[in-house]
């Protein structure tokens, strides 16, 4: 009897995973039985640090003679370096209430009254942290590089969509630079194009990228085929069917993939600062350096209003309707949380007489031109301008400075002082420091670099790819490892490993329990909003610097930051999964006499699981990115490689522990997206 082919299959593929677990199994009891089997071995080393190491000798020698550099890298920097000094300049020059009018009538125009504010009062905000300076320059610098992204993304993204071959062409490229840290390409970034703020502008642009080529891309497949035809059917030329047909039907993904570029330029600012980028990621920095936690968090607010400014300008563009629809004439209302508020209900009213007025003078606008918003908001912001050059208005007063540095210092200290071992209990975070050091990081790290041979480590992520996915996961996943070791990087991978392991597990111990809670309680959902919305928008560097006055310098600080940063999406997720459960099914469990905690465990967590995982895939992702940034407070693994390399100016070992670091969270990604995978499989097949 011949065997169905699934079932030949199956067979093979047990055997397979019990030979590679019974290998490890084998290699595990040689090494601690006495075989000892050793370190990953030096003379396997690929040796890239080297001929890396050469061409930074070279590129510095031929700066001044080489045609590329003459020709092509020289010119590139001087053409951005004026773009962005007379970008600065301009906006250094314009004084603050014309931007504050150009920003308010803008997001009035392409959204609402609500929007209007709230974009204008973050602009303010940026005044009243005292650094308007500093904040134009970062605008400047972030105006220049996402121009530059877009030129470069939007074309891409447009030839992708017409070449599946291009298009997978691109796709590792494109992970590369989401995944690899900035602190790698900021080393030879600095070689081709010099000491200055323009490498800050190219490493932006490069982080920055991948989201406008791929939303691009999507938006432009995901044009119906119908809409094509049609247009076909009228004799449209390819031209005219770009232009005409598709990008407007892919607009709102495309504009969708312009917010992410901005995000991600703005998140860069900070790292952009280690090459001389200046602006506000400079004040974070050396507020890092001098571990001045008040400057920081001004510095840093300063970045979060900037970075919601822009979220909520680029969402509006975004949902913006292009189909010409004329302008607004309803009222101007706040949200119905703020309705019967005092304050809330004078702005209100002062809101609506604006637009009654507006819309009177629209109609007399209209009888001159087709745009009459426009024309009025030009001429209003004219007549501003010329008032505040004689009224002398160019820069923010700095007496409306809301001082927040001397508060902020005296409450660290005296966390600092009373935190650190409360009452001499043996608990704070002294004691927890010490805990986690010695207790949990150490062993962790002594495990996965001594106890586990390297051999037994990827045969058994090997096995783990097989029995997630198949051959071509478990293959790529054990290669990955080695090329690890071909790296010389083993013992810092491992050693990131560990960080990772741990900060992810807390963070999902955290996360979970409160996604869990919010998800019964909309009041506590509610509450968490704007506080999660907050440590996914402020820089990472910022949790840096209070969490190493209270933890000192080393592993725990870049922990415990991991944690706050990748915190969001675990809640998040979480929430949302347990949210979309089928009322049905936990009020059949209730049917059947199943308590709350029992419908929770048997019913609710399983169907939400698959939610709950990619949320802990988010977790992972962007644990592993803090984990490299905490090299920069002592933090030990790849993450010290890197800034290592980056502050000897040693290209070699900056693009070997990077390539480390790319290498490691694919695998990790990966094996993660497969556990997702096969969870969604489970459920679906236990739902039918």
């Amino acid at each position: 009897m011949v065997l169905p082919y699934p079932r030949i299959r199956r067979t093979y593929f047990n055997i397979a995973l019990m030979l590679l677990l019974g290998v490890a199994a084998a290699l595990l009891a040689w090494h601690h039985l006495g075989g000892g089997i050793g370190p990953f071995p030096a003379e396997w080393n690929l040796g890239l640090r080297q001929p890396m190491d050469d061409f930074k000798v070279w590129a510095i020698g031929n700066r001044n003679s080489h045609p590329i550099f003459l020709y092509f890298f020289t010119p590139l920097s001087r053409l951005i370096d004026s773009s962005l000094r007379q970008v600065e300049a301009f906006l250094l020059w314009l004084p603050w209430p014309v931007l504050a009018a150009a920003i308010f009538l803008t997001a009035y125009r392409v959204a609402n009254g609500g929007t209007a504010l709230v974009t204008t009062g973050c602009l303010l905000l940026m005044g009243f942290t005292g650094y308007w300076r500093q904040s134009m320059q970062t605008l400047a610098l972030m105006l220049i590089a996402v121009l530059i992204a877009l030129l470069i993304g939007i074309p891409l993204g447009i030839l992708s969509s017409r070449s599946d071959r291009l298009e997978k062409g691109l796709r590792p490229l494109l992970d590369a630079m989401q995944t690899m840290p900035a602190f790698v390409y900021l080393i030879p970034v600095l070689l081709l194009f010099g000491v200055a703020r323009v490498p800050s502008v190219i490493a932006t642009v490069i982080y920055a990228l991948p989201p406008a080529i791929r939303l691009t891309n999507l938006g432009l497949r995901q044009v119906s085929a119908e809409a094509l035809e049609a247009a076909q059917a009228f004799g449209s030329t390819p031209r005219q069917m770009l232009f005409k047909v598709q990008l407007p039907m892919a607009l709102p993904t495309i504009m969708a993939g312009v917010n992410q570029t901005i995000m991600m330029a703005l998140s860069i600012v900070v790292i952009a600062a280690l090459i001389g980028g200046g602006g506000l990621g400079e004040l974070v920095l050396q507020a890092l350096r001098t571990l001045r936690v008040g400057r920081a968090l001004e510095a840093g607010l300063a970045i979060v209003f900037m970075a919601i400014l822009l979220d909520r300008l680029s969402d509006a563009l975004a949902r913006l309707d292009v189909t010409g629809r004329p302008p607004r004439t309803e009222p101007f209302r706040l949200a119905s949380r703020w309705q019967g508020v005092g304050w809330a209900s004078h702005v209100e009213r002062a809101g609506q007489k604006f637009v009654r007025t507006g819309d009177r003078m629209m109609g007399w606008a209209s009888r001159f031109t087709a745009h009459p918003y426009g024309l009025l908001s030009a001429c209003f912001l004219l007549l501003l301008l010329l008032v505040s050059l004689l009224a002398g208005w160019q820069t923010f007063p700095p007496a409306w400075k809301i001082g927040l540095e001397g508060v902020t210092d005296n409450a660290v200290r005296w966390a600092q002082v009373h935190l650190y071992n409360i009452g001499g209990r043996g608990w704070g975070t002294g004691p927890f420091s010490d805990w986690l050091t010695l207790q949990v990081l150490n062993p962790l790290r002594s495990f996965l670099t001594v106890g586990l041979p390297w051999p037994v480590l990827i045969l058994l992520v090997a096995a783990a790819g097989l029995a997630l996915s198949g051959w071509r996961l478990a293959v790529g996943s054990g290669v990955g490892l080695l090329l690890l070791g071909f790296l010389g990087m083993w013992n810092a991978s491992m050693d990131t490993l560990s960080q990772v392991i741990v900060a992810v597990l807390l963070a999902v111990l955290l996360g979970v329990p409160v996604g869990i809670a919010a998800a019964r309680h909309p009041s506590l959902e509610r509450g968490l909003r704007p506080l999660l919305d907050f440590l996914q928008t402020i820089p990472s560097f910022v949790y840096l610097v209070p969490v190493i006055m209270l933890f000192n310098l080393g592993r725990v600080p870049g922990i415990i930051a991991s944690v706050l940063y990748a915190l969001p999406p675990t809640i998040r997720l979480t929430t949302l999964g347990l949210k979309q459960v089928d009322a049905a099914a936990t009020e059949a469990a209730r049917a059947f006499g199943s308590t709350t905690w029992q419908s929770l465990r048997k019913v609710e967590l399983p169907l939400a699981l698959p939610s709950i995982m990619a949320g802990i895939n988010q977790t992972i992702m962007m644990v592993l990115s803090m984990v490299i940034i905490a090299g920069l407070v002592g933090s030990s693994g790849l993450g010290i490689e890197v800034v290592t390399g980056l502050a000897r100016n040693q290209l070699g070992l900056g693009v070997e522990s990077g390539l480390a670091i790319v290498i490691l969270a694919i695998i990790i990604d990966r094996l993660a997206q497969a556990t997702v995978q096969r969870y969604q499989q489970a459920m679906n097949l236990s739902q039918g």
